[in-house]
């Protein structure tokens, strides 16, 4: 099982949280595609030969890529890869990107069967405070174009601690999303990440900092309410109906290879990981595969260990003994085992037979949970 990233490093202006790499620019617009081209095929024997079930691409804002060229980039995968036959090919767009023109061509000519949208909120406010170029409004007449499109398969971001949200508004935002019947849902609290521009003008006095109490509280909320419309809630920050889980990241909590594209894209296939230049000129101006890479890591057992109690902890499926046990040998058991109990005591961990997952309380702490059990 593997999956193929493609980052698509451009925005129309740069969302005051992000601290993906990104441009608010169409510098080097004109030449990325072909270097992007270049990279697949250089890079193409990395997932070896894995069949690829998932398609990503990934941002920046890929829905500002003309169509004609995301078609380009798809037919090379296929020519380059082992592609399923029921691929997932997702598309992550912005909503003033969609409209009927956009999306006829984009039914007609690339193979794109997903949708993630990037509406964050309903509310004018919050989309202020983000930064965002949408409004409310448009965010609903996106979601309303793509369904009439017949994009189904849809999946839409949702944030909360937002400051200007409260709670009221969180849980309207929450019954907009089931009043469209929408069939994943990926919901992430607001980051203060270190050197965005939020931190700065957090740091200046110019915008309300976040409160974890708004953010613990948000999150309850969503768990009760995902839950009572029949959402799995199967990742920390994904919810879906049966049957609409994202294949892509399935791949990476699961363990499965996927190669990244594109400048500052990361890759891993199950031994070692590599991080893509953030750079776009660099990346454009590359004529050897060697300066794309920014770095190699050749995974240690332990390292192997991390990943997987990281990604699996954070998932409906839990982290399973026996597979600690297959993979890495009886120390790990042992300390995975020594280590997990405080938290089951804690009400924050449960097990079930070798298997041990969050419970919702402990859905708060993961990160620490997982760093607690690392060796």
């Amino acid at each position: 099982m593997a999956g193929i990233y493609i980052h698509i490093p451009f925005c129309k202006q740069k969302c005051y949280y992000c601290n993906f790499y990104a441009l608010a620019s169409v510098k080097y617009r004109d030449v990325f595609t072909n270097a992007l081209l270049k990279e697949m095929k250089w890079r193409a024997g990395y997932i070896q030969n894995e069949e690829v079930k998932t398609i990503y691409f990934g941002g920046g804002t890929p829905s500002l890529l003309p169509v004609k060229e995301i078609q380009q980039i798809i037919e090379t995968a296929y020519q380059l890869f082992k592609i399923s036959n029921n691929v997932e090919i997702t598309l992550e767009a912005n909503p003033d990107d969609i409209n009927q023109e956009y999306l006829k061509k984009l039914k007609d000519y690339t193979g794109i069967n997903r949708i993630s949208l990037g509406i964050q909120s309903f509310f004018d406010e919050d989309l202020k405070y983000l930064y965002r170029v949408h409004s409310g409004k448009v965010a609903r007449q996106s979601i309303e174009s793509l369904l009439a499109a017949g994009y189904r398969n849809m999946n839409i971001d949702l944030i909360y601690g937002i400051p200007t949200l409260d709670d009221n508004h969180w849980e309207k935002n929450l019954e907009i999303f089931y009043q469209y019947k929408l069939p994943h849902l990926s919901s992430y609290a607001l980051t203060v990440e270190h050197k965005t521009a939020l931190q700065v003008l957090i740091n200046k006095n110019k915008l309300q900092n976040t409160d974890e109490d708004q953010i613990i509280r948000q999150f309850d909320l969503l768990l009760k309410s995902s839950a009572e419309h029949g959402y799995v809630h199967y990742e920390i920050s994904n919810f879906a109906l049966p049957g609409y889980y994202s294949k892509h990241n399935s791949t990476y909590w699961m363990g499965g290879y996927y190669l990244g594209l594109g400048p500052s894209a990361h890759s891993f296939n199950g031994v070692s990981r590599q991080w893509n230049v953030k750079n776009m000129k660099q990346y454009v101006e590359s004529q050897q595969v060697e300066k794309i890479i920014l770095e190699k890591e050749i995974l240690t057992k332990e390292q192997q260990y991390n990943e997987y109690v990281m990604t699996s902890l954070r998932t409906s499926w839990g982290c399973d003994t026996i597979h600690i046990l297959n993979g890495f040998g009886e120390k790990f058991v042992q300390h995975f085992q020594q280590n997990i109990h405080p938290f089951i005591d804690q009400k924050k961990v449960k097990q079930k037979g070798t298997i041990y997952f969050l419970t919702n309380f402990g859905k708060r702490f993961a990160d620490g949970i997982a760093g607690a059990l690392f060796l």
